[in-house]
């Protein structure tokens, strides 16, 4: 007699608990638990970091951050409206702007603004090269926000823009007064989302070099482990990142949530 639909898929479930459960005995068995500890949970090494890694290295990712995220956002709204303009070379000229900034990696811009454009062009970038890894992080994210931008725009009905015109107002105040008010609201979730990669971005910047007073957690952990041979700041600056990403994407999570229920 052929085994009946619900005792196949009860069998499988079963197996599958089986072959997972002993896995993770077998993982569980087979690690040096004193050795992990003591490279990657050294309570000595973890106390050394304080309060450098805080009010350093934590607090320079998220000013990074806010700043290249500023300056992309007023990059992003400007080139979103240019995309969508009548006028040929503006259009033309945002669309070439997003494309080549979406289209490189992030760690190649910085490259160019901090070493290629100094050497090409024969100046040196004011403020050093936090400033320039800082200016390429805006180019990169200005490109990612357009596009956004640009979504939520034409998420607006047009209806909107319509009845906009026809009580008398332009076309630049219709875009700034009617309908970027609503299209910011229809893209919170995903701006929010860009924030979060940016603070990630924030990383790269260990390319164009930095001070003490300059270092992200990223470089700061990364120097920390050389000077230690231990790798608990990486754990340590992993935690970090995770305490500031996560109550931002439980937030995008339930403004989607609430939207949803709106519409």
């Amino acid at each position: 007699m052929a085994m009946r639909r619900t005792t196949r898929t009860r069998l499988y479930r079963v197996t599958m608990y089986a072959i997972f459960i002993a896995v993770v005995v077998w993982v569980v068995l087979a690690t040096d638990w004193v050795k992990i500890g003591s490279v990657f949970f050294n309570v000595e090494v973890a106390i050394k970091q304080f309060p450098n890694i805080i009010v350093i290295a934590l607090r320079n990712t998220v000013l990074f951050t806010l700043i290249a995220f500023v300056g992309g956002a007023i990059l992003g709204v400007l080139f979103a409206v240019m995309k969508l303009s009548s006028v040929g070379p503006y259009r033309w000229f945002a669309t070439a702007w997003i494309e080549l900034f979406r289209g490189m990696p992030a760690i190649l811009t910085l490259f160019i603004i901090a070493y290629g454009l100094p050497i090409g062009l024969g100046f040196k970038m004011p403020g050093g090269p936090i400033v320039s890894g800082l200016l390429g992080l805006i180019l990169v994210s200005s490109a990612y926000i357009a596009e956004v931008v640009r979504s939520g725009i034409q998420a607006v009905p047009k209806g909107q823009t319509e009845a906009s015109r026809s009580l008398g107002m332009s076309p630049m105040k219709t875009m700034f007064w009617v309908v970027l008010p609503q299209g910011f609201r229809i893209i919170i979730p995903p701006m929010t989302n860009e924030f979060v990669l940016l603070l990630k971005d924030t990383s790269l910047l260990f390319v164009v070099g930095s001070t003490l007073a300059t270092k992200e957690l990223t470089t700061f952990a990364r120097d920390a482990q050389s000077v230690d041979a231990n790798s608990t700041p990486l754990i340590m600056a992993a935690l970090l990142y995770l305490v500031v990403t996560i109550p931002l994407t439980r937030a995008v999570a339930w403004l989607e949530r609430k939207m949803a229920k709106q519409r």
